[in-house]
């Protein structure tokens, strides 16, 4: 975990979801490549070649933008897929119940942080899909609210999903902090827009939140 920064007078979190929230390889590259395949389905390739070809677009992006990460929407979007047939596609195709299962210390941490702080997530997923994964996991009544894909139509890093959590968290930028495992995602905008800033490694870093409050 690095932690950049916690505001002063912090009043809410914004989380991201997968492999944040959750550790996972398998549903991290499933929920993925299940898009991957349906992508080469819709042209007619294998799916080994829709995947060398959104392999070598993410390479071409960050040699061109410093090293810096695209998601997978916005891969896609330079495709020519809308970011609407995106949002279809992760809600027909992605099954976290087949994944994941409930964390009982992920519960216990988030109603400890809920208990002092407001508590968001914003997701590159749509909110249906990403609801089901809070779900599973069992925390979806810790989190009142989702911002995801077919919120805004924007994929993370935009500002307009954290501009709209901030609005219905009803606090300022300056009073909340983005966890994420990808700082390009995740955690560089929100932080240029005055959030503090923690970068997980996964679940694990997550629970030791409380103790790094000290509450």
């Amino acid at each position: 975990m690095k932690v950049y920064k916690i505001p002063e007078n912090l009043k809410a979190f914004v989380f991201d979801i997968d492999m944040t929230l959750y550790t996972n390889k398998a549903y991290a590259f499933e929920q993925i490549d299940c898009q991957v395949r349906e992508y080469a389905r819709t042209l007619g390739i294998t799916a080994d070649e829709a995947r060398a070809k959104v392999a070598a677009y993410r390479k071409e992006y960050a040699a061109a933008h410093d090293g810096k990460k695209v998601s997978l929407g916005n891969t896609l979007l330079s495709f020519g897929v809308p970011i609407q047939q995106s949002i279809k596609w992760r809600e027909d195709l992605m099954e976290p119940e087949k994944y994941l299962k409930k964390d009982e210390k992920l519960i216990e941490v988030l109603k400890t942080l809920g208990a002092r702080y407001k508590l968001i997530c914003v997701t590159n997923n749509p909110v249906k899909p990403a609801r089901k994964t809070l779900e599973v996991i069992g925390i979806s009544d810790c989190i009142a609210d989702i911002v995801g894909l077919d919120t805004c139509l924007k994929s993370k890093p935009a500002k307009e999903p954290f501009e709209e959590a901030v609005k219905r968290l009803g606090v300022d930028f300056c009073e909340c902090v983005a966890v994420g495992d990808r700082y390009d995602l995740d955690v560089a905008l929100p932080m240029e827009m005055g959030m503090g800033g923690i970068v997980v490694d996964g679940v694990e870093d997550v629970y030791t939140l409380p103790k790094l409050l000290k509450l």
